[in-house]
């Protein structure tokens, strides 16, 4: 079946969808995106995407083409006429089309474009219960990292040099300390402290990475945020990484080495199960 996707103002079959070639995301990857979930046919953390997406916009200058609640009835209507149950809704929003210039133009009108995709099994995977492992990268990406732009090539370049290592992801270093990995953010576990990267430009301000947080402190948890090397890493009892596609995911082994028993931990399994029901029940 055609997936129907929004450009514009439109929703339209997805062969039928065209955006300009003198579109800046295109020449420039002048754009922002994000990534929200589908569970139960519902929106996770819908407001927290919607909140990042303005700020993005903002950092860059950027008009946002709707508002929040015009965004909240499109995802919806694409949930509903995709029929998704489990997925995902990737949301782009361009700074439009405009004769090339570095500069930019004072005129164009921002392109908005969303399309789904159904994972069936996102919240039952199964690596939850086997663990991810991870490589190392040098972290050689711009320094804004806290704005969520369309700028991904080194992301994708970290996901193949793990691929080709036999790993699932990459995570970044930069002055001797873990960044991020390429598509979600770092913790590692020690005794009972979790620990992960204080928010500044150098990482994504993750919305599941907030959620996550909040509910660890709620449960008595102990949260240090600050950065941590690859040495400490490897010496953790346990290690995750969070996103807003695989939620909370344990990672048992970091360039080779097992982290603690080189199994999923007992915290990691923990968040996830606690955030999986909570987001479940404030779905929207």
């Amino acid at each position: 079946m055609t997936r129907t996707v929004y450009v514009n103002g439109e929703y339209l079959p997805e062969d039928q969808a065209m955006i300009s070639i003198f579109d800046r995301g295109f020449l420039f990857a002048d754009g922002v995106y994000e990534v929200t979930s589908v569970l139960d046919g519902k929106l996770i953390d819908f407001a927290g995407h919607a909140k990042r997406l303005q700020r993005s916009l903002d950092e860059l200058e950027m008009a946002n083409p709707v508002t929040e609640e015009e965004l909240l009835e499109i995802h919806r209507e694409l949930v509903r006429a995709n029929n998704v149950t489990e997925g995902l809704i990737y949301l782009q929003v361009t700074r439009g089309a405009a004769d090339r210039d570095f500069a930019y133009p004072d005129d164009a009108t921002p392109t908005i474009v969303l399309f789904t995709q159904a994972k069936a099994g996102l919240a039952d995977n199964p690596m939850a219960k086997t663990g991810m492992k991870v490589i190392s990268i040098a972290d050689e990406r711009w320094g804004r990292r806290d704005i969520k732009t369309v700028q991904l090539l080194y992301p994708s370049m970290g996901k193949m040099a793990a691929k080709a290592a036999g790993a699932h992801d990459a995570w970044m270093v930069e002055d001797g300390v873990v960044t991020e990995g390429t598509s979600n953010n770092a913790y590692i576990v020690k005794g009972n402290t979790i620990i992960t990267r204080h928010l500044g430009h150098e990482i994504l301000h993750g919305i599941t990475r907030a959620a996550v947080l909040r509910m660890a402190r709620e449960a008595q948890m102990k949260v240090e945020e600050r950065p941590f090397t690859m040495e400490e890493a490897k010496a953790a009892d346990e290690a995750f990484v969070t996103s807003a596609s695989t939620f909370v995911m344990p990672v048992v082994e970091i360039d080779g080495s097992p982290v603690g028993s080189g199994t999923p931990g007992k915290v990691a399994a923990r968040l996830r199960e606690i955030y999986l029901d909570e987001m479940r029940k404030a779905a929207v």
